[in-house]
């Protein structure tokens, strides 16, 4: 059975279709992922794929229910261009999501109409869903998102697995068949300076659909979740400057943090990465962390804990 999509808002924002890790090298952070999370690739399988108006190197690669986008700047890289901007700014980090919407105009509209700078694929402010041209896809300003930088499109990413009738049957074998015994995407964590704030503009602007807040001792912040079309979004605010979170948001400002999977068996998961070299710490009993520096600077985390009211363990 192909995925059954859980949508949210007036525009049918549903499929998260794939959350981007930028790099420098397209190749190696491909083999990184098929070798330490059993990634399946299935766009630049043998060579990255070349998009001109981006100026930029790309794959994409299944890990469970998540697709992550591999991507570089062509280098040397244009700091004139945003995927080069980003990258000379960045480095290796974790860069965007991005989302597959019904009514693509009409979310537009409806961002536009509350003063969202909506950017065009590869730069430059559009007024709407005509100034796209061939390409329909576009990104509201981060500025205006908390922080997030997200891309929204109108059309499925060709050969994706989801959408395959086999696709209930191959997402088991991350949890069965290999160390990470990964179950699905648990939730994507934007950091934020500002969590009162963050929470309503995404009700508002986004219309996502609060699930459940708290404050995690562990990693030392507090943090409201919601439902963003077809996965779970995690808005979270340090309480301590020194942790991680706390200092990743200190020198960045609002932006995406980390990704955490739900897992079968967290011990499975620690000794496989230990094998790989990367490393690792528990930061709560429910809780696996892995080292960035391991990573290409993406921090990934696992647990075994679930969310309250969760939409998609009903």
């Amino acid at each position: 059975m192909r995925r059954q999509l859980k949508k949210t808002g007036d525009y049918g924002i549903g499929l998260m279709i794939h959350s981007v890790h930028m790099t420098d090298d397209v190749p190696r952070l491909n083999q990184f992922y098929e070798d330490v999370f059993g990634g399946l690739v299935y766009m630049g399988v043998d060579e990255p794929n070349w998009l001109p108006v981006e100026d930029r190197w790309a794959g994409l690669i299944m890990i469970s229910d998540l697709c992550i986008e591999t991507m570089a700047p062509n280098l040397p890289a244009d700091p004139q261009r945003p995927v080069g901007k980003f990258y000379l700014k960045y480095g290796r980090h974790l860069h965007s999501v991005g989302y597959r919407v019904d009514d693509l105009s009409g979310l537009a509209d409806h961002l536009i109409a509350q003063g969202v700078y909506i950017g065009k694929p590869g730069g430059g402010r559009t007024g709407g869903i005509a100034d796209l041209g061939p390409h329909p896809y576009f990104y509201p300003s981060p500025r205006d998102t908390s922080g997030l930088m997200v891309e929204m499109c109108g059309v499925d990413m060709r050969g994706d697995p989801r959408d395959l009738e086999t696709w209930s049957s191959q997402m088991k074998m991350w949890e069965k068949g290999h160390p990470l015994t990964i179950r699905r995407v648990a939730y994507v964590t934007l950091g934020v300076r500002d969590l009162a704030q963050a929470t309503a503009n995404y009700v508002k602007r986004m219309q996502a659909v609060p699930v459940h807040e708290g404050i995690d001792d562990a990693e030392q912040c507090k943090y409201q979740i919601l439902q963003l079309g077809d996965c779970l979004l995690r808005l979270a605010e340090p309480v301590e400057a020194d942790s991680p979170l706390g200092e990743h948001v200190a020198r960045w400002g609002n932006m995406i943090y980390g990704i955490t999977f739900l897992v079968r068996d967290l011990d499975s998961a620690q000794a496989w990465l230990t094998r790989q070299g990367i490393g690792t710490s528990r930061p709560r009993p429910g809780l696996l962390a892995a080292d960035p520096d391991g990573t290409f600077g993406a921090p990934y985390f696992f647990t075994t804990d679930g969310v309250p009211h969760d939409p998609f363990e009903e």
